[in-house]
């Protein structure tokens, strides 16, 4: 696999002049010469081992006696609010300023053209999400630093450009964001509030690898290499999936991409327009499981840069940066993205079949061993999202259904159905690419409109079909895609008659401060059916003791059928609950090659996996 990466020391951004396109812009409002009003922030670092940063910003009043300033609630991508505000510690200005509601302000501005706040903001949580700062680096995301002017016309942020400028610790010689550079070091400009939020920043110590494809430059960004990362491997992966996806899609959308990984010892990654933030621990490229784990994420937040970013539900934008945004259609943004981060992968030759196939087992898994699939359909795991995935509770595998591993496992019977419909002729690809080129611009799709959209690749009425798969909770059928692709599930191995079943409950316990502790009960199981609870502490079964790290040698002196007496503490008081033992459950959900697969299925499954089929006009 040969990729053409250039290794440079220099930041990614801060050096480059404004090109003549954006001098357009900014002189364009009030004719040559005069400046377009714009927002300015400047970012200062006076102590940053405290985990504290400076925000200095200026807005321009437009001749109000006040104006209004705002926070967003919440980042797009993640839905859960998370009241940045939370973080902010006072704001203060020259002029009079007070706190209206909890991410909103009201700055007097004595009648001055502009008017200035200073504020000071906590970062010290390692997510892809949220802020951190500390002595030797900085992660900055766009809605948890960045207070903003409100439109009285509309009470939405202003349409205004926004302006960045980092004065950085000495220490700090780079910065990287997928916002255009500025006329200075370490500054960026952002044509609007959804540019600004929709751009993180990495500030430190970076290692960059440039690549250029189509005539537009990429780089991928790796903060905190240590000596451990491999930088040059994780490049070469990184520019072949980008190939990949470029491929498919036909055009990459932006004028450049930047992949700021942070190897932070943490995990996670959000898709931007024009980036994506990662983190991940510094052994990934050390192993074969850890880089095709992390490649997968890669894959993952960059198919975003279409599907999600681009190709969006409708209720996805503009974004209410405020209050909840909800779709039903999560499943098509997030889990069809799931689904096509293996495959893509496998075309860039970066994993092998057989690693794409572990990978789709891992959702198949996912979904059938969880109980909530028998309750929450994936529409509603999507809609719901704001109260369940981002808050999961300890009833979530019983509950809840993640929208992430059903809606990949959808994908995948989706696209074998197209493709028995249409014989090959059409797949899930020309659907995701059609998709994009009908709602990709500023109205976004309805659930309706995708359904029918796929409707009309397949050549046949899904709508069916969808409703069940994606509306109802319940089991999925696997027997079309497994004989459309040649597969199976890897048979179950017939229990050793010579060894005995041990006994199972349908628990799973944790040693907390030296307690066997209940941490989980699967809904339907045993331990469920007889009554054991969450946060139960297991003293014995019968009238014998079970050490806290012996439950499972203990349970295997039980066998299926046996009734175990378990002795348990619950706040403190002693309850004796009987439950009836059975089997742990045999099913294999391992995706491996069928043995038995015909000539036809074997060569269906290879061109899955290396590229789209054919286009034959009908």
């Amino acid at each position: 696999m040969a990729v053409g990466i250039r290794r440079t020391g220099m930041p990614v951004s801060g050096r480059a002049v404004l090109s003549g396109w954006l001098l357009l812009l900014v002189f364009a409002a009030h004719g040559l010469g005069q400046t377009m009003p714009s927002i300015e922030y400047t970012l200062r670092f006076p102590a940053p081992e405290t985990n504290y940063f400076e925000v200095e910003a200026s807005y321009p009043s437009d001749g109000r006696a006040a104006v209004e300033l705002m926070m967003a609630t919440w980042t797009p991508g993640s839905y859960l609010i998370r009241d940045y505000a939370g973080r902010l510690e006072r704001i203060e200005s020259d002029a009079g300023v007070g706190k209206i509601s909890k991410n909103r302000w009201r700055v007097e501005t004595g009648g001055a053209g502009r008017v200035r706040v200073r504020y000071r903001l906590y970062a010290r949580e390692m997510t892809v999400r949220t802020n951190w700062v500390e002595k030797d680096f900085a992660i900055l995301v766009g809605a948890g630093t960045y207070v903003t002017l409100v439109d009285p016309a509309t009470n939405r942020p202003a349409a205004l450009s926004h302006r960045v400028q980092l004065e950085m610790p000495a220490n700090w010689r780079h910065s990287a964001s997928g916002m255009a550079a500025g006329e200075t070091p370490h500054s960026y400009v952002a044509q609007d509030f959804d540019e600004l939020v929709d751009s993180p920043i990495l500030a430190g110590e970076l290692d960059v690898y440039n690549f250029t494809i189509d005539g537009k430059p990429h780089a991928l960004v790796n903060l905190g290499e240590g000596g451990v990362w491999d930088g040059p491997k994780s490049a070469e992966g990184v520019e072949a999936v980008t190939r990949a996806q470029i491929r498919f899609w036909g055009q990459a959308p932006y004028p450049r991409y930047r992949y700021l990984n942070a190897i932070t010892q943490s995990g996670g990654g959000l898709e931007h327009k024009t980036s994506t933030l990662l983190m991940t621990d510094r052994f990934s490229t050390r192993t074969r499981a850890g880089f095709v784990r992390w490649m997968r994420l890669v894959s993952h937040e960059f198919f975003h840069t279409w599907n999600g970013k681009r190709l969006r539900p409708a209720a996805l934008g503009p974004f209410d940066y405020e209050r909840e945004n909800y779709t039903p259609s999560l499943w098509v943004v997030e889990g069809l993205t799931s689904y096509y981060e293996g495959i893509l992968l496998a075309r860039a030759e970066v994993i092998d079949h057989k690693e794409f196939l572990d990978g789709l087992t891992g959702d198949i898994r996912s979904v059938q061993t969880r109980p909530g699939r028998l309750t929450q359909s994936t529409t509603e795991s999507s809609f719901d999202t704001w109260v369940k995935l981002y808050k999961r509770n300890d009833n979530a595998s019983n509950d809840e259904v993640s929208y992430y591993a059903s809606g990949a496992v959808i994908g995948f019977l989706l696209d074998a159905r197209i493709r028995a419909a249409t014989k090959d002729r059409r797949g899930l690809d020309d659907a995701m690419r059609l998709a994009y080129e009908r709602y990709s611009g500023e109205k976004g799709f309805t659930e309706q409109e995708f359904r029918a959209l796929l409707s009309e690749t397949a050549g046949e009425d899904l709508s069916v079909w969808l409703a069940g798969a994606l509306d109802e909770p319940g089991e999925l059928d696997f027997s079309e895609a497994l004989g459309w692709f040649g597969l199976r599930f890897e048979p179950v191995k017939e229990p050793d008659e010579s060894k005995e079943t041990p006994a199972w409950l349908g628990v799973s316990t944790a040693v907390k401060d030296g307690r066997l502790v209940v941490t989980g009960v699967e809904r339907g199981g045993p331990g469920y059916e007889g009554g054991l609870n969450l946060d139960d502490e297991i003293l014995a079964i019968g009238d014998y003791r079970v050490p806290p790290a012996g439950w499972e040698a203990r349970l295997k002196q039980y066998q299926p059928g046996d009734t175990l007496d378990v002795l348990v503490a619950r706040r403190e008081r002693l309850e004796r609950i009987a439950v009836h033992a059975g089997a742990a459950p045999r099913e294999s959900w391992k995706l491996e090659v069928d043995p038995e697969a015909t000539p036809e299925q074997k060569e269906r499954f290879t061109a899955w996996l290396t590229g789209p089929p054919e286009k034959v006009d009908d």
